[in-house]
């Protein structure tokens, strides 16, 4: 998938019950209904590419082939609280295919419950479309920020993952916020409110500019 070293090579299908412990009965439900498969599929560390970081020691790479093509969120944040190290995930659907990791630390008191931090993930894209490519040198650490940096399609330069996930997280904030006063600007009926909204309005997409820059 991302033309990695055989010595990270995994392959191993895991079952999709490996993760009862930490599903309800409706999302177990969903796992057995539109999940095929999953695949470990490579492992990234000290042993596979002599390669080790300061808070990140271990990079799985997963693949997911589904029954029917739909983005699964809410399945992969499943995974991604059972596993304390970080994963790529590749969901697959007949040619077709998307991208997803999420930034994590692990639970302050429970080993066996990552918090995730943030998602990062592509749209749908076809098999002969360009894959995000993960570039082994450095440290893990390094090698994790610059695939996330690919995939978030806004900021392509920054000094941490920490900051990357803070600029996207204020993106994020500030798009959600955009929404909601337009929303309210097209149904106030109230002239000197509207004239107040819209200056907020403009006073957002401002600071969003800014952000991107």
């Amino acid at each position: 998938m991302f033309d990695l070293p055989k010595s990270t090579v995994v392959k191993k299908v895991i079952p999709k019950n490996a993760f009862d412990a930490y599903t309800n009965s409706k999302q177990k439900k969903i796992i057995s209904e539109k999940i095929l498969r999953i695949t470990w599929a490579n492992k990234l560390s000290q042993d596979t590419i002599n390669l080790t970081g300061k808070d990140i020691q271990e990079i799985q790479i997963f693949e997911i082939d589904l029954k029917e093509k739909l983005y699964i969120k809410d399945l992969l944040l499943i995974i991604d609280k059972a596993i304390p190290y970080q994963i790529i995930f590749q969901v697959k659907f007949n040619n077709e295919f998307y991208i997803s990791t999420s930034a994590k630390h692990s639970h302050p008191t429970n080993d066996d419950n990552a918090v995730v931090d943030y998602t990062f993930s592509t749209d749908w894209n076809d098999e002969n479309e360009l894959y995000p490519y993960i570039e082994l040198k450095n440290n893990l650490d390094w090698v994790y920020k610059k695939f996330c940096e690919q995939i978030n399609d806004l900021f392509q330069e920054t000094n941490s993952l920490d900051e990357l996930i803070f600029l996207n997280r204020e993106h994020d904030l500030i798009t959600r916020k955009i929404a909601q006063l337009k929303t309210s600007i097209a149904n106030c009926q109230q002239f000197n409110r509207k004239v107040e909204l819209n200056l907020k309005l403009k006073q957002l997409e401002k600071k969003l500019l800014e952000l991107k820059k």
